[in-house]
């Protein structure tokens, strides 16, 4: 029997593959939009007056609807993401869910958030191509007892589960009983995960919230992630210290018998981390340069596909480079490009000649879709716009290839 794994040649220039799922007009309006994109002050005084009018109820939501939010969200309730995502299951791009509303302040609004993560669980079990499901924990949370919690837990320097057990003792009863019940949200959506074989990947939040959510992820992983890869922890790069934190995670699913669940992102709070580190007189979390990003990035895929019996790995990334890594590395291993512990994303809207060629490639690739009201998923539109604005040729690239399929197929 010949186990020999074919070679391929990925091509992140071929626009072909990239849109054929978009209509002519789709490519202009995203021409339009991303055009749109590339004038900085346009952008500022756009993510400044939206909030307020859609807070004094402005008629507004029907130009968002048709521009950003449709270039950016999967729809504003479940049954309205079908349409993408059955069109993406048409092009072999499987789709992470994302219920895109941020989190309250109320023990209500926590558990209306809970019962949205598990409405998306049910509902992705019964489509063939949503193996994963986002959870924000500051969606079920309270920011500030993230915070206290991970004061207490760095005031100790042994392992980060015995700094948060160390921690926990340190709450007040009451605050005792509400992480209590932010540790049953998450367990009552793992539960629910597990029946329905669903993956959940935990997002990253800002550095003095994470060791809390790293060591909640860590217990989580510790007790549905033994032969199987349920829950998965969001590493952002862009931090001196995450390829650190993922060798600690290996050895400690190494030593507890799990798998460690690793979503690789390179980061999404940089300017803010700068500035409270800068304010407030402490050493910056963040890299000194992209450089030391890009770096450390690889080194953490490498880690990753070097130990795929201990771990699986989403990378999700805008990066070409690191993409075109993971593949070599797979082939020059002899393992199939669609191993079942790699899988490749990016957002949807962008890069879509990543996503699709890496999909035609016979890759394990998905789309990132947050759906929602679009009152709620109002901040996560206005991340999107600032960072194509102010990433370095994110909006010029996107543009240039829209530009290159308009002229090939020769839209007018």
């Amino acid at each position: 029997m010949d186990t020999t794994v074919q070679k391929v040649t990925l091509n992140f220039e071929n626009t072909e593959n990239a849109f054929k799922y978009k209509s002519d007009k789709d490519l202009k309006q995203a021409q339009f939009l991303f055009s749109s994109m590339g004038y900085q002050w346009l952008v500022e005084l756009g993510t400044r007056i939206t909030p307020w009018a859609i807070k004094s109820g402005l008629p507004i939501k029907g130009i968002i609807r048709k521009t950003i939010f449709k270039q950016f969200v999967g729809g504003e309730t479940l049954e309205e993401t079908k349409p993408v995502v059955d069109l993406l299951g048409q092009h072999h791009v499987q789709v992470i869910l994302d219920y895109g509303a941020e989190g309250g302040q109320e023990e209500s609004s926590f558990d209306h958030t809970m019962q949205q993560f598990i409405n998306v669980i049910d509902y992705a079990g019964t489509q063939p191509n949503i193996p994963f499901m986002s959870v924000k924990v500051t969606g079920i949370a309270r920011f500030a007892l993230l915070e206290k919690l991970d004061d207490f837990m760095h005031r100790s320097t042994s392992t980060l589960v015995k700094r948060y057990e160390a921690a926990l003792s340190q709450l007040t009863p009451q605050e005792r009983e509400e992480w209590n019940r932010v540790v049953a949200r998450t367990e009552s959506i793992c539960q629910h995960a597990m029946a329905q074989n669903m993956g959940v990947l935990i997002d990253a939040e800002e550095t003095w919230i994470q060791d809390p959510v790293d060591a909640l992820v860590m217990l989580m992983m510790d007790k549905y992630n033994k032969g199987v890869c349920l829950v998965y922890n969001t590493l952002q790069l862009y931090r001196h210290d995450r390829l650190a934190f993922l060798r600690s995670m290996m050895e400690a699913g190494k030593e507890r018998g799990f798998v460690v669940g690793a979503k690789l992102v390179r980061g999404a709070y940089m300017e803010k981390e700068r500035k409270r580190a800068e304010d407030m007189g402490y050493p910056s979390p963040i890299q000194p340069d992209k450089e030391s990003t890009d770096r450390d990035y690889d080194e953490a895929v490498q880690l990753c596909i070097d130990h795929l019996d201990q771990c699986s790995l989403i990378l999700a990334s805008h990066n070409e480079h690191s993409n075109k890594l993971a593949v070599d590395l797979l082939q020059k291993k002899g393992l199939p490009i669609n191993h079942e512990r790699v899988h490749f994303s990016q957002l949807f809207g962008m890069s879509d000649n990543i996503t699709f060629n890496l999909a035609k490639a016979g890759c394990n690739v998905s789309k990132y879709l947050p759906f929602g009201p679009i009152e709620e998923v109002i901040p996560y539109l206005m991340r999107r716009a600032q960072e194509n604005s102010s990433v370095g040729g994110q909006t010029g690239r996107e543009l240039m290839f829209i530009k290159k399929e308009i002229i090939r197929r020769g839209v007018k």
